[in-house]
């Protein structure tokens, strides 16, 4: 790999401002201690920064030369709310708080970049540092732009990336199109009149109705969704009945629904509402029916693509460069996607070698108790960082 040696030289540093996050670690739109932290590290690095957009969003301000041209890089911040079950010395101080994605080595590596992009200063332009709150089901990347990100810090593209449990550390995974899913969530009551047990005829159970919808829902998955078009529909929560001997008066399921296209996503919501209703007209039950779109599917640009996969090639090699597997999980990044050019690729976190003793017993995967995020990582993660914002600023664009 073609990495920096300034960064090399700062890794013990930034390992330890990453391993203090990770200790620390704050919610959505409650990231005041770890916006701190980043805001001070920039302002030591004599990073002109900029605060408050989506509550606790940072952005620093890189330039150098005369262009007016722009390119930002992201890192999210947030931690998941979840007990942590590792015992090293690093480990969550909070119950029910955890960095279990590796946002904390996401800021970790983009403030890397921060420090020897602003001591070097090999580039005509401006890089924006965008590190942003709440990408745990918060849409920060959403409230940034509302708050006026790109208009108070205009740029032609901006790049983001996630550590990528299972891909070898040395692979970047890069694709176009579609690489993380809508998010998307559902929930329906089932409304019937409850009854004594033993005599169900004398009312309307909603339990055989939501059942009845659980199994029909997914023929709108298997017979209207054409086949070559992702699409997920989950109930992941059932509710019903306090008694064993009482028909309760209602039933209400939750879930999710996961696609790559808008087109998908319409007709799944619309056949979803129709089965509901329809289904329980058909029981003389009643239905109220909510579906709530949250983050749209993260789209990567053609050209922005290739720019990276080209970038990536000269920093881990061409054979380190592998197709990116799209995933049904979803990302805010998209929201950014939206509004400029730009690609959001994967990085090899490993299979949970790295970790020393006191992790706990499950597999090092994301949103999981026992993760922990590779340090390895940090040199290569900001020397990719470092070279897109360079070549991005180098190269002509029309």
């Amino acid at each position: 790999m073609n990495l920096l040696e300034p960064i090399l030289a700062d890794a013990a540093e930034i390992v330890s401002i990453r391993r203090d996050l990770h200790a620390h670690p704050e919610l959505c739109f409650n990231e005041h201690r770890t916006a701190d932290v980043v805001a001070k590290a920039l302002t030591d690095w004599g990073i002109p920064i900029h605060r408050g957009l989506g509550k606790t969003g940072v952005v620093g301000i890189v330039k150098s030369g005369q262009s007016d041209r722009a390119v930002g890089l992201r890192a999210d911040m947030d931690a998941l709310p979840m007990t942590e079950h590792n015992g090293f010395a690093h480990a969550s101080k909070y119950l029910g708080r955890m960095h279990a994605c590796g946002h904390d080595g996401h800021t970790a590596m983009l403030l890397a970049a921060a420090k020897h992009l602003a001591r070097h200063r090999n580039f005509d332009g401006t890089v924006y540092l965008v590190f942003q709150p709440a990408e745990e089901g918060g849409g920060g990347a959403r409230e940034m732009i509302r708050d006026g990100l790109f208009e108070k810090f205009p740029m032609q593209a901006i790049f983001g990336a996630h550590n990528w449990p299972g891909l070898p550390v040395g692979q970047v995974g890069v694709g176009a199109g579609g690489v993380m899913a809508s998010s998307n969530e559902f929930e329906v009551t089932i409304r019937g009149k409850g009854s004594h047990a033993a005599m169900p005829h004398l009312g309307v159970d909603p339990v055989p109705v939501a059942a009845q919808l659980i199994m029909a829902w997914q023929t709108i998955v298997t017979r209207n969704r054409r086949p070559i078009d992702p699409g997920v529909i989950s109930v992941t929560m059932v509710e019903a009945g306090e008694a064993l001997n009482v028909v309760p008066d209602s039933a209400r399921l939750r879930g999710t629904v996961r696609t790559f296209s808008f087109e998908t996503l319409d007709l799944i919501e619309r056949r979803m509402r129709e089965v509901a209703e329809h289904t329980c007209a058909a029981f003389d039950a009643r239905c109220e029916f909510q579906f709530t779109r949250n983050y749209p599917p993260t789209l990567n640009h053609k050209a922005e693509t290739e720019f990276v996969r080209e970038v990536l090639a000269d920093v881990v090699g061409p054979q380190g460069v592998v197709p990116i597997e799209p995933s049904m999980g979803a990302e805010d990044f998209s929201f950014f996607l939206q509004a400029v050019p730009g690609c959001y690729f994967h990085i090899g976190n490993g299979d949970g070698a790295h970790r020393a003793g006191g992790h706990g017993m499950g597999p090092c995967m994301l949103h999981n108790p026992s993760y922990d995020f590779n340090d390895d990582l940090i040199p290569l993660g900001a020397t990719a960082w470092v070279r897109i914002a360079e070549r991005w600023l180098a190269t002509p664009r029309g």
